[in-house]
């Protein structure tokens, strides 16, 4: 039991076991503020399992969609959508004041990293001084947004509290990583386990139900703090592996060796070994910033975080690897330089089969071929024009490519940045004078071709 006093003196209770039995009942509001890669897909499950989930964001074009039962994001249907809309599980806001209607609200909000490579944490502090004059007793306040170990207590803490309601005696404030894979046709939202954090055991217990109905498990942790470095761990421990891989292409390439056959064969290994594997350089919301939170936090401690800068010297560097072999590939297969060349970009998406374009090594390699006098076009299933984006706006706007026999007569060479399978590799083969492959595509699809090079 928990409580505030009221204006008369007396103490009103908050009964954290009536809430933590209105979670498991199910019959909890659930506001998610962000509705974006992660915010949509946990509004979503939220409501699958039974909550009513209310989002929150500021893009009144969601918002209308949403309401409307279309969704933007490929891979949620729009009848997913609308059959949740028309349960009444389901609906849009940009109306903050709203928050008051909520038991839970999920912050699933950007936090990207600024020019000089240091946290941006100004989506958080904005939103969470959007929830503090609508916090009521009994809230619990769960933050999802990756960041560094001490953001929760340190940064949302005081701004929720400047209203006189203390976290743990008022209302109970969490930290949750998302782990969200979109495009991940075997683990979505709800099969994936939930680390769980919370400003003392009440807030746990309270987050623990909440996410108990949502997700396949939940693994609870001791502190905020451990939540919050259980997210950075996963998306180092990447990083670091595909920067590893990222190098050994290079040097196996050195010495005529396939980087990609030596992965094939050493992943059947049934212990000892994970496969990672090499491309033109890191993209996603998660493992080209993620990383530099750790850093940038290790420096309070007066610690230098040497394998993780590293790995991102090694990774930034991919997509001017993907550059020099485009040049050299250019040279020696066609005897043409890159100054004029005709280059097709084929994918813009940071991963396969999805219609998300953050951090994406197709805008860096575009941005680094132009430079040079190259002349580009580009082609990917899921745009038809270029998205604008904060760092590359340039290319806003510009018009998709059709993959067709005759458009790809016309390319001097077409690199393969992103391997959807919506793509006919067989017609690029065969009507493209050539093909920098950096996803290993071609051979995988059995293209082999001496005018497909892999970089």
């Amino acid at each position: 039991m928990s409580g505030t006093r009221t204006d008369d003196g007396s103490i009103a209770a908050v009964d954290v076991a009536a809430l933590i039995a209105k979670y498991r009942a199910r019959n909890a509001v659930i506001g998610v503020i962000g509705l974006g890669y992660v915010g949509l897909p946990l509004a979503r499950t939220a409501a699958e399992h039974g909550f009513t989930a209310l989002g929150f964001d500021i893009d009144q074009t969601k918002v209308e969609m949403l309401n409307a039962g279309r969704s933007y994001l490929h891979h949620i249907r729009d009848e997913i959508v609308a059959g949740l809309r028309d349960a009444g599980r389901l609906s849009a806001t940009a109306d903050f004041a709203r928050l008051a209607e909520v038991d839970a609200i999920i912050l699933c909000v950007p936090t990207p990293l600024t020019r000089q490579r240091e946290p941006d944490l100004s989506f958080i502090v904005k939103t969470t001084e959007a929830i503090a004059p609508h916090l009521r007793l009994g809230h619990l306040v769960v933050l999802e947004s990756t960041t560094y170990p001490g953001t929760t207590r340190e940064v949302m803490q005081p701004i929720l509290e400047r209203g006189g309601l203390r976290s743990g005696r008022d209302f109970f404030l969490a930290y949750s990583p998302e782990r969200e894979d979109p495009g991940n046709a075997v683990f979505a939202t709800g099969d994936i386990p939930k680390v769980v954090g919370g400003d003392g055991p009440e807030a746990l217990s309270l987050a623990q139900a909440l996410y108990d109905g949502v997700v396949s498990s939940t693994v609870p942790v001791t502190s905020l703090e451990a939540a919050e470095a259980v997210k950075l761990t996963e998306n180092i421990f990447r990083s670091v592996n595909i920067a590893l891989v990222n190098e050994l292409k290079v040097v196996f390439e050195a010495m005529g060796i396939d980087v990609w056959e030596v992965i094939e064969a050493a992943k059947s290994k049934p212990f000892g070994y994970m496969p990672f594997y090499p491309g033109p350089g890191l993209g996603g919301h998660c493992i080209p910033i993620d990383p530099f939170y750790l850093t940038w936090k290790a420096r309070e401690f007066n610690i230098a975080t040497r394998f993780i800068e590293l790995a991102g010297e090694v990774n930034t560097a991919m997509p001017q690897r993907v550059v020099e072999k485009t040049m050299a590939a250019l040279s020696e297969h066609a005897g043409l330089a890159l100054k004029g060349a005709r280059i097709l970009i084929l994918g813009l998406a940071y991963k396969k089969n999805v219609n998300d374009t953050r951090e994406s090594p197709a805008f860096t390699i575009m941005e680094q071929l132009e430079k040079r006098g190259a002349k580009l076009s580009f082609h990917d299933p899921y745009f038809d024009a270029i998205p604008r984006t904060r760092e590359h706006a340039q290319f806003a706007g510009r018009p998709a490519t059709p993959l067709t026999a005759p458009a790809l007569a016309e390319i001097d060479a077409a690199i393969i940045c992103t391997d959807h399978d919506e793509v006919d590799y067989r017609l690029l083969v065969e009507h493209c004078r050539l093909v920098i492959d950096t996803r290993n595509v071609c051979a995988r699809r059995g293209l082999l071709a001496v005018n497909v090079v892999k970089a």
